[in-house]
């Protein structure tokens, strides 16, 4: 690992928990929060909305769809963030709106939250509900071999994992079942973490990080990536980034590395999929089958 990416050990507690808050860039997250559930709300109102899809056993284990015009489209597949213990769906739905624009099927995934449940927990909570929509292609109506994953901050963190090799196998799918991701100012090394307040409800420890860090785990087959960050970020979330991409080109992913220009950790996503954003230009590219360059 390069040096640069263990300075962090030599710093102080305050200084690891101010770079790891993202709020701090921010004077308060609370509008990007609630822009998140109006448009959400606007989403739901306006288009079809397949609502609370049970995926697994548990009340929580849901997702919500939004079907294309066409049952060939593609599936973008969004996954929240909230450091594993906030926000849900129901406020993620942002998204829904541009993709069926532009003939892309929507869906976003619900995950038990922490302390209720742990990272080690919520990872296999995605995976089997990527597998569960994988399988459920045909009636829903999307092409299942253009199914592509989408994440914010710990969302990004859990897109990621499903971006490394082994899991398929026991999630019931195929190598190849996911085509992409647009992973957005994620966490991908979350042993930093370890001893902050953001851990305390994950009860994360050094042997958690170690296992769960995209970081350091080993990469499946590649699949074209989009790695993006906002300009309004801290450095240890510029930098994950910046070494996560890197990982990802040496393993010969096709990545398309950039930060946001003028945007912050929290309103960088809602140009996920939209044609007048750079990052929204770039999804739309990496869905319709142009590689990234």
């Amino acid at each position: 690992m390069n040096p640069k990416d263990q300075a962090w050990r030599n710093w102080p507690l305050v200084r690891i928990e101010k770079e790891y808050s993202p709020s701090s860039c921010v004077p308060s997250a609370e509008p990007f929060l609630a822009e998140y559930a109006i448009r959400s709300r606007k989403a739901e109102q306006a288009l079809v909305c397949q609502k609370d899809l049970q995926w697994g056993d548990k009340p929580d284990e849901t997702l919500d769809f939004f079907p294309a015009a066409s049952r060939e489209a593609p599936l973008l597949v969004f996954i929240h963030g909230g450091y594993w213990q906030e926000l849900s769906k129901n406020e993620s739905l942002f998204a829904a709106a541009d993709c069926v624009a532009n003939g892309i099927a929507f869906a976003a995934i619900n995950y038990t939250l922490a302390p209720h449940a742990g990272v080690e927990t919520i990872v296999d909570q995605c995976r089997r509900a990527v597998a569960w929509l994988h399988g459920q292609a045909d009636a829903l109506g999307f092409y299942r071999d253009r199914l592509y994953l989408s994440g914010s901050s710990a969302g990004a963190h859990l897109a990621a994992m499903m971006l490394l090799k082994g899991w398929q196998h026991t999630a019931g799918v195929a190598d190849n079942a996911i085509a992409g991701a647009i992973l957005l100012s994620g966490v991908y090394d979350i042993e930093p973490l370890v001893g902050t307040r953001v851990a305390a409800p994950l009860n994360l420890t050094a042997a958690d990080a170690a296992g769960l860090s995209p970081m350091r785990l080993s990469l499946g087959r590649p699949v074209p990536t989009i790695v993006a960050w906002g300009e309004n970020e801290t450095s240890e979330f510029k930098r994950q980034s910046k070494s996560y991409a890197s990982r990802l080109e040496a393993a010969d992913f096709p990545v398309l590395v950039f930060e946001v220009a003028g945007a912050n950790h929290f309103d960088i996503v809602l140009g996920l999929a939209d044609p007048g954003t750079v990052l929204g230009r770039a999804t739309l590219g990496l869905i319709g089958g142009s590689a990234p360059k």
